[in-house]
């Protein structure tokens, strides 16, 4: 390690070849080379580029940014963030993906003062959505310098339903304190999406940027949105702020908020874990948490609060009984301690279960009630050993997400915010913004849609810390997982796992 470290230092990091075409650009880095000739290396960096109005055929204003940010360092379209920082020794070629750094630019495609931004929430609520509004009203307002900012009440619905059609004029008199408030001030909803009615009401308010802010299935809506204005030639930049609760969008570090709700999370724990210690005997405490199909929530929670005797995911096949059974398993540790604290995501259990046919407004399949059914097992279960158990049953699932966004989320959201706008007023459309190794960068929203939702790696990091740290069996986190065929195929399932 010491000599592949120090190779790296020692060595130039990569340069982009000035006369590889847009998107594709070659790597002269090598690292440590041992003495079977396998190296560290990176042949070529494949840039996702991201779409500008001007090559749909838009005029540009073509205004320089000195006004606004010429006391700051302007990003070049040539500079990038690797998407994949792990590399592994190898004779093959190899190819990494980048992203388009996300920054101000030198050129505005916009001119501010003819400029109308729209903003929308979607979907279910998360920490820091009021902080995402509050930092895209102040940046366009106040640094940029934009005609008018609107607010679209109740998501989608809010472009064409009758009574939610007027808008909020947004300006940051208006947004001042909304940070510190859950929720969102725009308020959301699922469902009502329409492209067209959609596109026609931007063209009458004369709006040119539309920042939109939700999950997977809201950016799908906003790439066709993206579409639908290249081909009736409305000059329009669609830009998006990816946000879920569950941390299950591909491609980017984690999503705002997230880690707001694990603190929240760690609190309902902390009381299950307080409830199962003081009920005597045998008290078992369960708190199940968001997680439709992917279990960071849970997971990260689990590993945040320390307490944690058994953790359930969707990823992770739930196994009953049997010597690596969880019921047994909560047998031993309620002989060894005295008490239990379990902790379960909604989307856990589909293999016992049965999967709902029933979907809700936004197209999510609606989820059997893992929470009181496992409660109940557990209570029959002991029942069955004549053993007494008390058993408690906390539901924290829409408390962990109407907060307001803590320190580290509310800076998230600030940089996200930023990053979208200083992307539309330069053009840039059909993008969102996100971290890649802790770098914030402007990804194709297709490319955002094709990773999306992600699940957490059942052979990754993070479940075997999961796994060490509750002490669950083996069998309720490995042994029993269908492995993946090769590392390609974990990586593309979810989107790394460190």
């Amino acid at each position: 390690m010491a000599t592949a470290a120090s190779a790296l230092l020692r060595r130039a990091p990569f340069a982009l070849a000035a006369a590889v075409p847009a998107g594709l650009a070659g790597c002269n880095w090598l690292g440590s080379e041992s003495g079977d000739g396998h190296k560290f290396r990176i042949d070529a960096v494949d840039v996702l580029p991201i779409t500008h109005l001007k090559d749909q055929g838009f005029t540009s204003a073509g205004l320089s940014n000195q006004k606004s940010f010429g006391y700051a360092k302007f990003i070049s379209d040539d500079d990038c963030v690797l998407g994949d920082v792990i590399l592994k020794k190898t004779t093959d070629p190899v190819r990494a993906r980048a992203y388009m750094r996300a920054g101000p630019r030198e050129t505005l495609h916009f001119d501010p003062k003819d400029t109308r931004a729209a903003i929308v929430t979607c979907g279910g609520l998360c920490p820091g959505l009021n902080t995402v509004v509050k930092n895209l009203v102040e940046i366009l307002g106040t640094r940029y310098g934009v005609e008018k900012v609107y607010g679209i009440r109740g998501g989608y619905r809010g472009f064409t339903a009758v009574g939610w059609d007027a808008p909020l004029e947004l300006d940051a008199a208006a947004v001042g304190d909304v940070h510190r408030e859950g929720g969102t001030v725009l308020g959301t909803s699922r469902g009502g999406f329409d492209a067209e009615k959609i596109v026609d009401w931007l063209k009458a308010k004369r709006v040119n940027q539309l920042y939109v802010v939700g999950g997977d299935g809201t950016h799908r809506g906003a790439y066709k949105l993206a579409e639908l204005c290249w081909e009736k030639g409305v000059n329009i930049a669609v830009a998006g702020v990816p946000k879920t609760i569950d941390n299950d969008i591909g491609i980017i570090d984690r999503s705002f908020g997230f880690m707001t709700a694990v603190s929240e999370a760690t609190r309902a724990i902390e009381a299950a874990r307080t409830e199962a210690s003081c009920n005597m005997p045998n008290g078992i405490g369960v708190v199940k948490l968001m997680g439709r199909s992917a279990g960071f929530l849970a997971a990260y929670a689990t590993l945040a609060s320390q307490d944690v005797d058994l953790c359930l995911v969707p990823e992770v096949p739930i196994v009953l009984d049997g010597p690596s059974g969880l019921l047994p398993h909560l047998e031993r540790v309620v002989d060894q301690k005295g008490h239990a604290v379990v902790v379960v995501a909604e989307g856990a259990g589909e293999e016992v279960l049965g999967a709902s046919a029933e979907v809700d407004a936004g197209g999510n399949r609606k989820l059997p009630p893992i929470g009181t059914w496992l409660k109940d097992r557990i209570t029959a279960h002991f029942k069955s050993l004549d053993r007494e158990a008390t058993i408690k049953y906390i539901d924290p699932s829409y408390m962990v997400r109407s907060v307001s966004a803590d320190a580290s989320d509310s800076y998230l959201c600030m940089l996200l915010a930023h990053a979208a706008a200083h992307g539309a007023m330069a053009g840039y459309t059909g993008f969102t913004v996100g971290l890649a190794n802790n770098r914030t960068v402007m990804i194709p929203i297709p490319e955002l849609a094709k990773a999306s939702p992600r699940s957490l790696n059942a052979t990754g990091r993070t479940w075997e810390r999961v796994v060490a740290v509750t002490n669950q069996p083996c069998n309720t986190a490995r042994c029993d997982v269908q492995q993946m065929t090769s590392d390609k195929a974990v990586q593309a399932a979810t989107g790394g796992d460190a």
